[in-house]
């Protein structure tokens, strides 16, 4: 069974010394637990630094996002090949990316290939809008961006990559899913990965869910079959709600392997 995979998201929050103080803290509270992967997604500036202090037996350390590009003349852009021993994870085509910076399927299928030609894991974010949602269109919304953002990636190279299920109308509004339709999404999600890559890639690919989650319904989001993890937000930023959500995904994997 592959570890469940807790992602902090810390977004545009934290200069390089709050950053810090916030990993002290973590360091402090958080249980290391074997079958738990907790990746801490600060921003770039504070990235480096972050790495010369995080303990990678307790923390792995992601980057929010990276240009495809692996050098050039492209002021203010850090690429992946920059972040290549420094991250190991990096987020790509988060909602955010995707509908504040109005990034295009291009860019993101071109950065998920950068990401993973530079030996990091790729998160691939996909997710409906209210107005996707309310047409009733999130299955093919959510296809089409798994399909789009995994578009030259070989049977292979599919194994550096996990999804994260992202509803945009949800992030940050404190409104979640239900159960049975975060599910129905993940089996989406899984049947065109077992189209694309074969029914062994669909069954080991990690699948998360994010938005809007916090410490009270971390334990029912991680009880929903098929999800392995979850993309943290806000929440990340408090050292001992953060703590509290690897607490409850390790009760959650500790009962799952009892069952």
């Amino acid at each position: 069974m592959a570890k469940k995979l807790i992602v902090g998201n810390w977004k545009m929050y934290n200069n390089t010394q709050k950053a810090s103080l916030l990993l002290h803290s973590l360091s402090e509270k958080v249980e290391t637990h074997r079958d738990i992967e907790v990746v801490l997604c600060p921003n770039t500036l504070a990235l480096q630094s972050l790495s010369l202090q995080v303990n990678r037996r307790q923390f792995k350390l992601g980057a929010q996002n990276c240009y495809w590009r692996d050098e050039g003349a492209f002021t203010g852009e850090v690429s992946a090949t920059m972040l290549r021993g420094i991250a190991d994870y990096v987020i790509v085509g988060h909602s955010e990316r995707r509908h504040v910076f109005r990034e295009a399927e291009r860019d993101i299928r071109q950065k998920v290939q950068a990401v993973i030609r530079n030996g990091m894991q790729a998160i691939l974010c996909v997710g409906e809008t209210a107005r996707e949602r309310s047409d009733g269109e999130t299955a093919e919304v959510v296809r089409d961006q798994l399909v789009s953002g995994l578009a030259n990636i070989t049977s292979e190279e599919v194994a550096s990559v996990s999804i994260a299920y992202e509803p945009v109308w949800a992030i940050g509004t404190g409104s979640v899913p239900t159960p049975a339709d975060i599910r129905a999404v993940e089996k989406v999600l899984r049947k065109e990965i077992s189209v694309l890559y074969g029914k062994k890639a669909a069954e080991e690919i990690r699948i998360l869910y994010g938005g809007s989650v916090n410490a009270e319904n971390t334990t029912e989001l991680l009880s929903v079959k098929g999800v392995d993890g979850l993309l943290v937000g806000g929440a990340s930023l408090k050292a001992d709600e953060f703590a509290a959500i690897i607490e409850q995904a390790f009760a959650v994997t500790k009962k799952d392997a009892n069952k």
